[in-house]
C-alpha cells in the first residue's frame, strides 16, 4: 500500500486498471517524485504508480513524454463556453475555474451544468454580476449567470455598466451583500472581486463586506485590484493593499489575480508585500499570466486615458479592438466608450523584465485570464464547440498560457519544470484546499488515490500555437488529457460528446 497525503487507499497488487499510462516521466510536485513510472486508474482515480509491469482496458504509451497533473487554471473566463472548455483541454487544463469575474446566480449556473461540461468547473459569488442584478432592472442573464459572457452580449442580455459605474445606496449594497451571501450558501468557491472595473462605482463598503463574507464562510476572494497603474495615489500595489487590509478585518484567503497587469514596475514590490503577507500567516497568493498585454472591455476604468496614459505609460494605439484587429484611435476609443463599451479590446502591460521575474518567482501561481473569443465573421460571441479554431478572434492567453510557460521553460531556462508544474497543479489546488475548498485535496497531485486528472506533454515540443491574429489556435505537444479518468483528448483532438467534468463545489446550506 502507497499513502499521500491522507488520500485514499489502492491495493499496489491490483492487476486490471481502467486505463494505464506506460512509460512516461511521472512528474508530482508535492512528492517531487521525477522518474519513469506506469500509471494505473481505476474508477476515476489514480490507483497505483509503479515500475511494474501493468495492463488496463485503455492503454497510452507515454514514452519521451511527462505524465503531470491535470493543470488547475484559477482564472478562466470561459469555462462554461463549449469552445472554451475546448481551447483549455488542448492546453491541457482539467480543471479551470472562474475565480475572479465569479458567476450569480450560483444555483442557476451549477445546475445549467451538471453532465454537460468536458472539464472540472467552479466559480466564486460574482460581484459584477450581483451589482449589476441589483443596479440594472431590466439585466437577464442568457447564460445561466455567467457574469463575463453575459456582458459579452448586451443587445441579449441589456447589461449595461451600472455595476461598474453607479455609487450603490446603503439599501443597495444590502441587497448586493446577501446576493453574495446567497451565493456562498449555494456552494460557490468564494468571492468573485473585480474592483478594477468599478474605481468609482464600489465603496470600501462593499469590498469589505465581501472579504468579511469570505472569512466567515471560510473561502477566498480572487481579486482584480482597484488600480492599474504606478503612481503612488492610484498604483497596483495600493490596489493590492486595500484588499490586503479588508482581509486582514474580515478574513478568508485572496488571490491577487493577473497582479503583474495591475502592478506593472512596481511588480517585485507586490510581491514582497504578499510574501511577507503570508509569512506572519495572511492566506494570499499572486497569480501571473504570460503575456505583457491583457485582454479586457473597452469601458474598463484603467483604460480611461487620464489613468492608461501618465500611470500606466500607454497610450490608444496600445488597444487594440479584437473584433477587427485595428489600433484604437483617440476618436474610435471615444466612439466605443459612448456606445459600446463592452467591446473586447486587448492592451498593453507589464515589461518582459518585470513579467519574467514574476513568473519565475517562488509563490506565484500561474492563470490564464482566458476571455470571451468573438468571431471574426460578425463580432459575435463564440461558443459553439464546432467553432472552426481559426475563425475566432481573441487573446491567445485563452488557448495558449500553459503551453506558453512549459515552452518558455524549454527555451528560455525560466524556471525548473518541476516548479513550473506545480504552479499549475499542487500549488494552486494546494491554496485552495487551505481556503475551505477540501475537494482540491485531491487535485494536482499524481499520487495513489487522487482524482485521475492527468495530462501528458511532450517536454521537447509543448508550444503555444495562438497569436494576437489568431487567438485560437490549440497548443500543440500535449495529446493526452484525462479528466476524472476518462480520456477527452486523444492524439492531440478532443473527443465530442464527452463529458467526465465534475462541479468543484461547496455543499449547499439552506
Amino acid at each position: 500500500m502507497v499513502i499521500f497525503s491522507g488520500l485514499a487507499i489502492f491495493p499496489a497488487q491490483a492487476k486490471d486498471y481502467d486505463l494505464v499510462i506506460l512509460n512516461g516521466r511521472v512528474m508530482d510536485p508535492e512528492s517531487k517524485l521525477d522518474a519513469v513510472r506506469n500509471v494505473g486508474v481505476k474508477d476515476g482515480k489514480i490507483a497505483v504508480v509503479t515500475t511494474k509491469a501493468i495492463k488496463g482496458k485503455e492503454t497510452i504509451d507515454a514514452s519521451g513524454h511527462v505524465v503531470a497533473p491535470g493543470f488547475i487554471d484559477t482564472h478562466n473566463h470561459n469555462v462554461t463556453s463549449p469552445f472554451g472548455q475546448k481551447l483549455a483541454l488542448r492546453d491541457g487544463i482539467t480543471t479551470p475555474l472562474e475565480l475572479e469575474g465569479g458567476v450569480m446566480p450560483v444555483d442557476e449556473w451549477y445546475a445549467a451544468w451538471k453532465g454537460k461540461s468536458q472539464t472540472n468547473y467552479g466559480a466564486t459569488s460574482g460581484m459584477m454580476g450581483a451589482r449589476e442584478l441589483v443596479l440594472n432592472p431590466n439585466f437577464s442573464s442568457v447564460t445561466s449567470g455567467a457574469s463575463i459572457a453575459d456582458m459579452e452580449q448586451p443587445k441579449v442580455t441589456h447589461a449595461t455598466m451600472n455595476w461598474s459605474t453607479k455609487v450603490a445606496t446603503d439599501a443597495e449594497i444590502e441587497k448586493i451583500l446577501s446576493l453574495m451571501e446567497e451565493g456562498l450558501k449555494q456552494g460557490s468557491l468564494g468571492i468573485g472581486l473585480t474592483t478594477g472595473y468599478m474605481v468609482d462605482g464600489i465603496t470600501q463598503r462593499e469590498t469589505f463586506g465581501v472579504q468579511a463574507l469570505a472569512g466567515k464562510y471560510g473561502r477566498l476572494t480572487g481579486l482584480h485590484g482597484r488600480f492599474s497603474g504606478q503612481d503612488q495615489g492610484a498604483s497596483g500595489m495600493l490596489g493590492t493593499d486595500e484588499q490586503l487590509g479588508a482581509q486582514a478585518a474580515g478574513g478568508g484567503g485572496l488571490i491577487v489575480q493577473h497582479m503583474t497587469a495591475q502592478c506593472l514596475s512596481l511588480t517585485k514590490y507586490c510581491q514582497e508585500m504578499i510574501d511577507k503577507a503570508y509569512a506572519n500567516g495572511v492566506q494570499v497568493i499572486s497569480e501571473i499570466y504570460p503575456y505583457g498585454y491583457g485582454a479586457t472591455i473597452v469601458g474598463a476604468d484603467y483604460l480611461h486615458p487620464d489613468n492608461y496614459g501618465p500611470n500606466m505609460g500607454h497610450t490608444y494605439s496600445d488597444i487594440v479592438e479584437i473584433a477587427t484587429m485595428k489600433p484604437l484611435t483617440k476618436e474610435r476609443y471615444e466612439e466605443l466608450v459612448k456606445t459600446a463599451p463592452l467591446t473586447s479590446v486587448t492592451f498593453e502591460n507589464a515589461t518582459k523584465e518585470d513579467l519574467a521575474q514574476a513568473l519565475a518567482h517562488p509563490t506565484s501561481l500561474i492563470g490564464s485570464d482566458a476571455f470571451p473569443y468573438s468571431k471574426k465573421s460578425d463580432g459575435s460571441y463564440a461558443s459553439d464547440w464546432d467553432t472552426p479554431y481559426d475563425s475566432v478572434n481573441g487573446h491567445p492567453r485563452g488557448a495558449g498560457t500553459h503551453a506558453l510557460v512549459l515552452q518558455m521553460v524549454r527555451e528560455e531556462n525560466l524556471m525548473p519544470l518541476m516548479l513550473a508544474i506545480s504552479k499549475m497543479t499542487y500549488m494552486p489546488a494546494k491554496f485552495m484546499q487551505d481556503n475551505g475548498i477540501p475537494q482540491m485535496a485531491h487535485k494536482g497531485r499524481l499520487q495513489v488515490g487522487a482524482d485521475a486528472d492527468i495530462t501528458v506533454f511532450d517536454p521537447a515540443t509543448v508550444k503555444q500555437v495562438a497569436t494576437p491574429a489568431n487567438g485560437g489556435l490549440p497548443s500543440t505537444g500535449i495529446p493526452y488529457v484525462i479528466v476524472n479518468g476518462t480520456i477527452v483528448v486523444k492524439d492531440s483532438k478532443v473527443l465530442k460528446n464527452v463529458f467526465p467534468g465534475k462541479p468543484i463545489r461547496l455543499p449547499v446550506k439552506h
